[in-house]
């Protein structure tokens, strides 16, 4: 016997020899504990082996029948609940999530970032608004809603590869549940929004931030503190080399702090705005936040 189990017969014994109750008085003795708590116990008449089992099994069954019929009847309530209310739901659901997420969000905390010896393979997926081919050359970046400008203004690569360089190994996660580790190399949005809006705070600039591929076919929305964590990059190089076109040439969005749906490719126009974005997935009923 080991000490643990001896302390705890002492213990027992300790408690019998005090209050002269033992664990054979229930029913009959009125101070005993369970009569005390008024515990519901119902003791059987004495069963052979093969009645007891089959009392189990009876029990068993009629538990996972019960389950059985509760689970179906939430199945089949939310068959025939409207698409309205199915869509209201998840949207206050998605709300929810937003407040929560927004509430913690500060731009000192950083996601992991690893070494380079944990880069993984690149993995495609995602093409809409990048399916044509493109001219790297005639490629411009138009950033519109600027407070000191009424034009859009018009940048090439190499206006942006001017600014301050950053590198970061981060993970990418995407919504369908996988991810990978990539070496990034691009210029902080913040460093971006502070060369374009000199003298600007973050309080200063609109709440959000709308982003387009050249073709418009797809389309995303941030809000203005997610994107100004300085891990968010436009990425011009990936895994030590200039982006390639199906993964977003010659520029895209990259960040730890969103799912990949919102990490836009092929970033053809940017603007600052008091509007809430479109969303390209949000619009098939996506969270538009889509933080994590």
């Amino acid at each position: 016997m080991s000490e643990d189990k001896e302390i705890l017969l002492e213990k027992v014994r300790e408690f019998e020899k005090r209050t002269g109750h033992t664990i054979g008085s229930y029913p009959d003795d009125p101070n005993n504990t369970a009569s005390v708590l008024k515990e519901r116990r119902h003791l059987s008449e004495p069963l052979s082996a093969e009645d007891a089992n089959r009392r189990m099994f009876l029990r068993s069954l009629l538990g996972f029948s019960v389950a059985g019929i509760a689970t179906w009847t939430g199945v089949l309530s939310w068959w025939w609940t409207s698409g309205e209310t199915k869509t209201s739901l998840f949207r206050r659901t998605f709300e929810f999530n937003e407040k929560v997420s927004q509430f913690f969000y500060s731009p000192g905390r950083l996601a992991p970032e690893f070494p380079l010896s944990s880069v993984t393979p690149p993995r495609v997926n995602g093409m809409e608004g990048i399916e044509g081919e493109i001219d790297i050359e005639a490629w411009r970046l138009a950033v519109g809603g600027l407070a000191n400008r009424t034009d859009a203004l018009l940048l090439t690569l190499d206006d942006i590869k001017k600014l301050p360089r950053t590198e970061m190994i981060t993970e990418l996660k995407c919504i369908e549940g996988w991810s990978t580790i990539v070496h990034w190399a691009g210029v902080r949005f913040s460093d971006f929004a502070a060369h374009i809006l000199p003298g600007k705070s973050i309080n200063d600039l609109p709440p959000y931030v709308s982003m387009t591929t050249p073709d418009e076919r797809y389309y995303v929305g941030w809000d203005t503190k997610s994107i100004m964590h300085p891990q968010t990059l436009l990425a011009y190089e990936m895994n030590g080399a200039p982006l390639k076109p199906e993964h977003g040439a010659p520029l895209r969005l990259a960040s730890p702090t969103k799912y990949g749906i919102k990490q836009i490719k092929r970033i053809g126009s940017i603007e600052f705005t008091d509007e809430r974005p479109k969303d390209y997935w949000a619009e098939s009923g996506y969270d538009w936040y889509s933080g994590h």
